[in-house]
């Protein structure tokens, strides 16, 4: 998942709800300060989230896709709603808000979650977490076109041209793109297109609802698990046999990958900011690659590491922001 998305979006649905509660000036007193350093808990989440794309490649290899989406989901909204339990938070309610978080739901959990899912039965998990580093580029193009105060400068430019030139070193154009599955990649990029889609709806629909961010996300991934129950029986039945392995790497997938991993986001990005916390999203691509190759042996040419280098460069380029005119 793209960490700079949700980072973003933790920022967009938390900004009204502390201004009620505190004022600028004043720290929060009702959290205390967590006991694991952050470093820790930003290496943790950093491995989480590379070896998520290894566990999707298990996990496809015992169930449908479809299936290891829905498990994933299942896993990870588990692990949300224990944590709401536990701070006795209850879900956000409205028809309206609802029907927001569904869409938001649809963009940033189930199309995002199966077209990766669907993607690894041809592409390399390697691959896969690459494609997943493109999100912020697609974010910078999209927000130029969609809203209206993201304006580029001359350096984001160039960092979406870098970046998009890594994505052309890493499938290997000058050579035709030979070796490699189109329709695999081509849902893996879509996929990294979803998550900023997802991110502007909700900046344009759900920021400043009143609601905390772990309540907010708890129904986003609510809504995300009833779309794919509806959705899987229409493509595939009940799997005939539950393999250990495969069903641990969905069962991990969830809690950690998708509960856990937002648990931790939540807590780093109110402790050191959104800028700091968002550098995970440049681990996880060479994480995402070191695991696929020494614990699955995938095979990985040196166009992949080199033009993987050069879209992380162009995506830290496009996060850059001019200075504010006074």
């Amino acid at each position: 998942m793209c960490y700079e998305v949700w980072s973003r979006i933790v920022v967009v649905m938390s900004t009204v709800t502390a201004s009620r509660t505190q004022s600028p000036a004043t720290p929060d007193q009702s959290h205390p300060r967590p006991r694991l350093d952050w470093r820790l808990r930003f290496g943790a989440l950093s491995l989480i989230w590379g070896f998520s794309f290894l566990l999707i490649k298990v996990g496809t290899s015992g169930f449908a896709p479809f299936q290891v989406t829905l498990g994933r989901l299942v896993f990870g909204t588990a692990v949300l709603v224990a944590a709401m339990a536990v701070k006795r938070e209850r879900l956000p309610r409205g028809g309206r808000l609802w029907a927001h978080m569904a869409v938001a739901a649809f963009f940033l959990n189930a199309l995002p979650f199966s077209l990766f899912a669907y993607s690894e039965l041809t592409i390399p998990s390697t691959l896969a977490g690459i494609c997943n580093a493109t999100s912020p580029l697609w974010g910078m193009a999209l927000s130029v076109v969609a809203l209206s105060e993201d304006r580029p400068t001359r350096v984001r430019v160039a960092g979406l041209g870098l970046g998009f030139l890594g994505v052309l070193t890493v499938l290997g154009a000058w050579q035709g793109f030979h070796g490699l599955d189109a329709t695999g990649t081509a849902m893996a990029l879509l996929a990294s297109l979803s998550y900023p889609v997802g991110w502007i709806y909700v900046r344009r629909t759900l920021a400043g609802t009143g609601d905390s961010h772990l309540s907010m996300t708890g129904g986003q991934l609510l809504m995300a698990t009833v779309q794919l129950a509806v959705v899987t029986p229409l493509f595939t039945g009940m799997p005939k046999h539950f393999a250990p392995v495969p069903l641990l790497a969905v069962a991990a997938l969830g809690a950690l990958g998708t509960g856990l991993a937002v648990l931790l986001q939540y807590g780093l990005v109110a402790e050191v900011g959104p800028t700091t916390a968002q550098m995970v999203t440049y681990f996880i691509p060479v994480i995402a690659t070191a695991a696929g190759v020494a614990i699955l042996g995938e095979s990985l040419r040196w166009n992949t590491p080199v033009g993987a280098a050069i879209v992380l460069a162009g995506a830290a380029l496009t996060q850059v922001r001019g200075k504010k005119r006074a």
